[in-house]
């Protein structure tokens, strides 16, 4: 196996750590009592079932778009999460120092970071095919 190959690998499995644990962490926040939150509670759930169907889809299907899409949930999830600590959002106002809060933001930059990382290494050799 090439070193490219464990790379990719690497990446591709972090990423999908990442997603995985930010849905995991909404789930739990959800069966705890976000659920009965108006338009928050369904959003965890959203939220929960995109993250494991992102963070499968990144294991099963090497494909650029998994990367994006993995990326762009890290980041969608971030600023939502950001938003409802600094001004609230739906009319929640979100703590940032509990356990679930900290854990789910380090998720979520794992999988914009290293999202965009395997995005970057993916798109790199098309481009350079088209030249």
């Amino acid at each position: 196996m090439a070193s490219t190959d464990i790379g990719t690998g690497l990446l591709r499995g972090l990423t999908a750590a990442g997603v995985l644990l930010s849905a995991v962490v909404h789930l739990q926040l959800y069966t705890e009592g976000f659920k009965d939150i108006a338009t928050i509670g369904p959003l965890f759930m959203l939220n929960a079932i995109a993250g494991l169907l992102i963070g499968t889809a990144l294991l099963i299907w090497p494909h650029w778009l998994t990367s994006f899409v993995a990326a762009g949930f890290g980041a969608a999830t971030l600023a939502a999460f950001y938003i409802s600590v600094t001004v609230g959002l739906f009319g929640l106002n979100e703590t940032a120092s509990g356990t679930p809060q900290v854990l789910a933001e380090v998720a979520e930059w794992v999988a914009l970071v290293f999202g965009a990382a395997l995005l970057a290494t993916q798109i790199r050799p098309a481009l350079a095919k088209r030249r």
